[in-house]
């Protein structure tokens, strides 16, 4: 039986992903402003997995999904602790890290 804790901590995390970064994030962007991103402050850990399109995939299950195909990266971020958890595989460009960090602060986005 799982517990009612790690339960809880799943439900906690928000999860965004991936499949592809798109010509306009080599665009500049405008951040949302202070009062608009759903955390200011953040926690950030980033975990290199191997498995980061299937874990990333599986994550999603059952959600609407932002992306169509693979991901090739994703964010899962928790407001109440405002911890936030970039997921990559092991050679990740600096554009996708951007892309998942703004995730972090932004939330969904796209």
């Amino acid at each position: 039986m799982i517990g009612f804790l790690p339960i809880a901590l799943l439900c906690s995390f928000l999860l965004s992903g991936c499949q592809n970064v798109p010509k306009w994030e080599y665009t500049e962007f405008t951040p949302m402003t202070y009062d608009k991103r759903i955390m200011n402050k953040v926690r950030l850990s980033w975990e290199v997995r191997p498995d980061a399109a299937e874990y990333c995939l599986q994550a999603h299950k059952g959600r609407d999904q932002a992306f169509n195909g693979t991901p090739v990266a994703c964010a899962k971020w928790s407001q109440s602790t405002n911890e936030c958890t970039i997921v990559t595989g092991p050679n990740p460009d600096h554009v996708v890290l951007g892309h998942e960090v703004r995730h972090c602060f932004e939330g969904h986005f796209h």
